[in-house]
């Protein structure tokens, strides 16, 4: 397929997981594709393994200061984005209890503020056509132990959706949202747990899912690269859940 044939797509937190998945696939589509990471090691070994048609930038999604050079820094790289992929983010959770101050300010501001003022920066680079698609979580929809901030963060991108669709279709701009459910990343990395601990939640994680599996970063891609696509060119302020029915089915 050539899809996304002279195309070009920006992704934050496109390193690892579904970001990565989602420029890979893009880029064999036919097009080019700039990815954010927070490391200079993780973005040119990601760079590396994408291909000529790949470009990083080191950028921290929680970081207003980064988030303001951004779009000096693509367009180093092509004057229009086509499509934006606002993903960047990890989990971080504790009781309402246990939550400080410093735990709240580092979710919304990656999260909110952060996918917010991504969207800003990127608005002039964006012509009429282009797809912009956000990363929620099937947590929204659910009620979860210790997830209190990083579900209400999750919850004010879900509302972005709708509210930067109706600011942007006076410029043809397309506004999604995709929400995942459980799918094999990193996304216990940040949270102190050790291994052993990991792959404990994760074998209580599994057995609650519908389809008894974890999703894989693919079939999140998959989905992001139809919203992006002609032939969601009649969705607009929409979003697609991928979590194997587990915020319906329960």
């Amino acid at each position: 397929m050539q899809r996304f044939k002279d195309k070009c797509a920006f992704i934050t937190g496109g390193t690892n997981g579904m970001g990565f998945a989602t420029a890979q696939q893009f880029i064999n589509e036919n097009g080019k594709v700039i990815i954010t990471g927070r490391s200079a090691e993780t973005v040119n070994k990601a760079v590396e393994q994408l291909g000529q048609n790949a470009f990083g930038i080191v950028s921290n999604a929680g970081n207003m200061q980064d988030i303001f050079r951004l779009q000096e820094q693509v367009k180093e790289h092509t004057e229009n984005i086509d499509v934006l992929f606002v993903n960047a983010g990890y989990g971080k959770f504790a009781s309402v209890e246990n939550a400080d101050e410093a735990h709240f300010d580092e979710l919304f501001n990656m999260l909110v503020k952060g996918t917010f003022f991504t969207v800003q920066q990127m608005l002039p680079l964006m012509r009429n056509g282009s797809a912009i698609i956000l990363n929620t979580s099937f947590v929204t929809e659910v009620g979860t132990a210790n997830f209190s901030v990083y579900s209400a963060a999750k919850s004010a991108v879900q509302s972005f959706i709708k509210t930067f669709a109706a600011d942007l279709t006076r410029k043809g701009i397309r506004v999604n949202g995709i929400s995942p459910g459980h799918i094999k990343t990193n996304i216990f990395n940040n949270t102190g747990l050790n291994a052993e601990q990991i792959d404990g939640a994760m074998q209580n994680i599994v057995p609650a899912i519908p389809l008894k599996r974890l999703g894989k970063p693919s079939e999140i891609a998959s989905a992001v690269l139809f919203l992006a696509s002609e032939e969601a060119s009649y969705i607009h302020g929409t979003e697609l859940t991928v979590d194997a029915g587990i915020s319906v089915i329960r």
